[in-house]
């Protein structure tokens, strides 16, 4: 008999630490962008400098996030969640106290090997505690929280800073994820059957989820480094991330320096890049929808991520051709807003190409991409000096990148599994890979 009386809604607060989460690590992550013309000034670092500095945690956290998956896989969530975000607190704070280019750039590679584990063990969470139904909505509420955290990270940043100091500022930040990891290990379990706040009603719900907790199928590692499939959907986020990591690295130096705004000035305007990129990626989603009917899956998500790769390429060339920097920054956010129309198509893809093995294939997307953000904080540097400050040409090369990534998705078939593809591969005599 099934239980009566409705379930409780004792599973949304998962969403809810995950939303605060979210907004925790793009603070600690993007807070570094505002700071930096300070740190350069105080820590004697050119362009070139904080470039390496910026890249550190690109790398890390590029390096680190399949093995921070496989241990939420391993030892469950709630102990994963408590090591990292305790760590990468740790050295949130510490970023504070860096004396000099090695000891900064330490730092941010430490920092970014806890941020690693953050989100593959969120979604862990969601995969045991929510219905399969209420799991899309929640990754779009917790994405879009991100880039939203992010995005009002610099007037957090630049008030903190302005009654404390950028070292200071780090250390307050630090303690914002070690506030939340307390909570966090107070109130979950790895198995919500164990959680004493439900009913019997949301326990029926759950009760096919929570065995979810562990076990890695069999990983087809040959075949899936030998798909082109999956080449191009690593690749085409490649570009998306190289782009994207402006923001959360150069943008108020560009707008400080660039378009010589003062720090007040600058700090309103840091936010809309972020702020759009929010809303692209959950229009992305209703757009793909709308053209499936028409277009069929396949091409809908093409057409959306095609059309949002030219319109951030085209948006952001023309900023290059506006003198006013309101205005200016105004076309980066449309940038900003069209290039993550692409975000739900690319991670709709790595779900339907991986299939059985969706968590791996996008893990693998997702390191890609922050090689390329890892690249792109490097090269700007390198660009800044070469050109003597001419900061065009980091917007062209950015342009072209997302040019090419049109080009990827004109021959990227983002719904057909790879199981099938082999299939279909044994069925005309050639090779499975």
């Amino acid at each position: 008999m099934p239980p009566a009386g409705r379930p409780t809604r004792v599973r949304y607060w998962v969403i809810v630490f995950a939303v605060a989460l979210a907004v925790i690590t793009y603070i600690d992550r993007v807070s570094i962008a505002t700071a930096a013309p300070f740190m350069q000034r105080d820590l004697g670092l050119d362009d070139v400098a904080m470039g390496w500095a910026f890249s550190a945690f690109a790398w890390a956290y590029a390096l680190f996030e399949i093995p921070g998956g496989f241990m939420g896989d391993w030892m469950g969530p709630r102990r994963v969640l408590l090591r990292v975000v305790a760590w990468w607190s740790f050295f949130t704070a510490a970023t504070g106290w860096a004396w000099n280019l090695v000891s900064l750039t330490v730092t941010r590679f430490l920092f970014g090997m806890g941020e690693a584990g953050c989100f593959p063990n969120l979604t862990k969470s969601f995969t045991i505690w929510l219905p399969p139904k209420e799991r899309v909505r929640a990754q779009g509420i917790m994405w879009l929280s991100a880039r939203w955290g992010g995005a009002f990270t610099p007037p957090i940043v630049a008030l903190v800073m302005g009654h404390v100091g950028w070292r200071h500022a780090f250390e307050i930040f630090g303690c914002l994820g070690i506030l939340w990891a307390i909570v966090f290990w107070w109130w979950y379990r790895d198995n919500p059957l164990d959680h004493p706040k439900l009913n019997a009603a949301e326990r029926d719900l759950l009760r096919e989820e929570a065995p979810l907790a562990g076990g890695h199928a069999h990983v087809p590692w040959l075949k899936l480094a030998s798909s082109p499939q999956v080449w191009l959907l690593m690749t085409q986020y490649f570009g998306l991330s190289y782009g994207w990591y402006f923001y959360i690295t150069w943008l108020p130096s560009y707008l400080q320096r660039g378009r010589h705004l003062p720090l007040d000035s600058a700090k309103w305007l840091a936010v809309l890049p972020l702020f759009f990129g929010g809303l692209g990626s959950l229009m992305g989603h209703y757009a793909a929808a709308w053209l499936e009917p028409k277009l069929g899956m396949r091409r809908a998500r093409r057409a959306v991520a095609s059309i949002g790769f030219f319109g951030a390429a085209a948006f952001l060339l023309l900023s290059t051709t506006i003198q006013s920097a309101p205005l200016a920054v105004l076309a980066i956010g449309f940038s900003s807003f069209t290039a993550d129309l692409s975000m739900p198509c690319s991670w709709a893809g790595a779900m339907d190409v991986g299939g059985p093995y969706a968590g791996t294939v996008s893990g693998a997307m997702n390191m890609w991409g922050n090689m390329g953000g890892a690249i792109a904080a490097t090269v700007n540097g390198y660009l800044l000096r070469w050109t003597h400050q001419d900061w065009n040409v980091t917007f062209y090369v950015s342009a072209v990148i997302y040019a090419i990534a049109i080009v990827l998705w004109q021959f990227l078939d983002s719904v057909t599994p790879l199981e099938v593809v082999g299939e279909r591969a044994e069925e005309t005599g050639k090779p499975r890979l």
